[in-house]
């Protein structure tokens, strides 16, 4: 997919300034949740949106947050406003159906993985990927709108923070929700910043001793 990645902020090397950082981006509105803060920052992040986009595109038009990263994907790949995909969603087409409605098909949903026995909520998704064997048959495949909305978030949350799509299928099968499974990855992201941060710091002191 074509994405335009536009920052939103610099990430500083130290944890504790980066959340600080993303806690100062104006969305627009109040946003007092850190999690769904964190999460539309993502979203605005990884699809090139501005974050006063996202949250208003939420709040205009009800949309489960879930959603916000399936309108987005399917608006890139269908190369249509957002607006129009929800127009037809309003008029009750399912994200499968809008999907048809510009010539893709539920090829555009998958995202490889390892693991071949897959549990709840990904098992049933990825047991029609593998009923019909070959690419040219999956245009057959019936995917709800959950179902959707789970592969979108996947290929967003593990391409975003460039982790494997297992490990967002394991923290889905605990029970988490998108919002905490992004939460937690902000935050590992971070953390993994300031100790490489550290870790350079430290090295470059070392080198300053050796001269003397």
């Amino acid at each position: 997919m074509n994405r335009l990645f536009i920052s939103l902020m610099i990430l500083s090397l130290i944890p504790g300034v980066v959340l600080a950082q993303e806690s100062k981006v104006d969305l627009g509105i109040s946003v007092s949740d850190g999690k769904l803060r964190g999460f539309y920052l993502a979203v605005s992040d990884y699809y090139g949106i501005s974050g006063r986009a996202v949250v208003a595109t939420k709040e205009r038009y009800r949309l489960r947050d879930e959603e916000l990263p399936v309108v987005y994907f399917l608006s890139a790949r269908a190369r249509v406003a957002p607006s129009v995909l929800i127009g037809l969603r309003i008029k009750g087409l399912s994200w499968l159906d809008v999907t048809f409605h510009y010539g893709l098909t539920p090829e555009i949903f998958y995202v490889p993985v390892t693991v071949k026995k897959i549990g709840p909520p990904y098992g049933k998704a990825y047991g029609h990927f593998k009923k019909y064997r070959t690419k040219k048959e999956w245009k057959k495949i019936v995917l709800n709108d959950y179902e959707v909305a789970d592969l979108v978030n996947l290929r967003f949350i593990s391409e975003h923070y460039k982790i494997k799509p297992e490990a967002v299928i394991k923290m889905r099968s605990q029970g988490k929700n998108f919002i905490t499974i992004n939460e937690e990855n902000r935050k590992g992201k971070a953390k993994a910043k300031g100790k490489h941060g550290k870790d350079k710091k430290v090295k470059a002191d070392k080198k300053k001793v050796k001269r003397k």
